[in-house]
């Protein structure tokens, strides 16, 4: 198990609660099982499924079954899509 920072933007943040939380995954790991765990912890994110695109270290990652290998201290972003206008 490593330990990352999930961090949380627009609605994410409204919907968890929190900005960023550290959280415990195995690795490697596939984006799609990081966006359940995430799911697990906050059920409210459900809303954003098929919508929501992680950023791996600064990196956008959809979600799906590509594996990412995922060390202490990495960062995972949850970035929901942007209202423009």
């Amino acid at each position: 198990m490593e330990t990352v920072c999930v961090l949380y933007f627009a609605k994410s943040v409204e919907l968890t609660g929190v900005k960023e939380e550290i959280v415990a995954v195995p690795t490697p790991i596939s984006s799609r099982d990081v966006w359940r765990l995430l799911l697990q912890r906050h059920q409210r994110l459900s809303v954003l499924q098929d919508q929501v695109v992680l950023a791996v270290r600064q990196q956008y990652v959809a979600v799906g079954d590509q594996v990412v290998t995922l060390a202490d201290g990495d960062e995972v972003a949850v970035v929901p899509p942007l209202s423009g206008g």
